[in-house]
């Protein structure tokens, strides 16, 4: 069986193992549920930095995701380290990435929500936003959402979920924190760390579903900016 054959049945064996045991109040298992859509301002975004304090780029380099074959526009740095990050826990523990599925640096100052800013600074990554669009909830699996808390626990509030936002939006992930924030700073050596440790024990040999880093998870509060 190949890595993304076993990963899709550790993606089965841990829906069963949780079925049930929803992690939202109000979550079922039911995938890509449709749900209440909230009405939407809209507008040009204006200034010289994004909503989370990233200053506006003209463009953006383009970063692998590893191990996916994919690629996606951010910022240089802890912006792309921590988010290409993500987007290959995504790959590894949730569903395989296919060109088309990842979206980062953007040039319209045209958003929906004031969190869309971050795009045009590449310190935003959406993951499939046609599948998770602004104003849905409920389109991951319970055992699929394990996997994002436990991501968002791991980087200790660096990056923020678009589906705990007031109108959510279950594809985005973004920095938490504006360029040189120490949170940044500890989550990046997290990574880095990992990735050359003793067996390479970074995304791809995670079990999000060890009993330590479930209880890890499910007491995490995402810190208050």
């Amino acid at each position: 069986m190949n890595r993304v054959g076993e990963m899709s049945r550790r993606r089965f064996l841990a829906a069963a193992a949780v079925t049930g045991s929803a992690l939202v109040t109000g979550m079922t298992m039911s995938p890509r549920a449709a749900a209440s859509v909230a009405p939407s301002a809209g507008g040009s975004w204006h200034g010289h930095e994004s909503a989370n304090g990233w200053p506006l780029l003209a463009e953006a380099n383009w970063h692998a995701v590893e191990g996916s074959g994919q690629k996606v526009a951010l910022a240089d740095g802890d912006a792309a380290l921590i988010l290409t990050y993500v987007a290959r826990r995504f790959h590894y523990e949730i569903d395989e990435l296919r060109p088309g599925d990842l979206y980062g640096h953007m040039t319209s100052a045209d958003v929906e929500e004031s969190y869309e800013s971050n795009y045009l600074s590449g310190s935003a990554l959406a993951i499939r936003p046609q599948a998770y669009p602004a104003g849905v909830t409920g389109g991951l699996y319970a055992a699929e959402l394990v996997v994002v808390r436990d991501i968002l626990a791991e980087l200790d509030g660096a990056v923020t979920w678009g589906g705990d936002f007031s109108r959510p939006k279950e594809s985005h992930f973004e920095l938490a924190y504006p360029p040189g924030h120490p949170t940044l700073s500890a989550a990046a050596h997290t990574i880095t760390k990992q990735a050359g440790g003793v067996g390479r024990a970074g995304a791809g040999a995670i079990d999000a579903f060890d009993p330590a880093r479930r209880a890890k998870a499910n007491a995490f509060v995402q810190p208050a900016r």
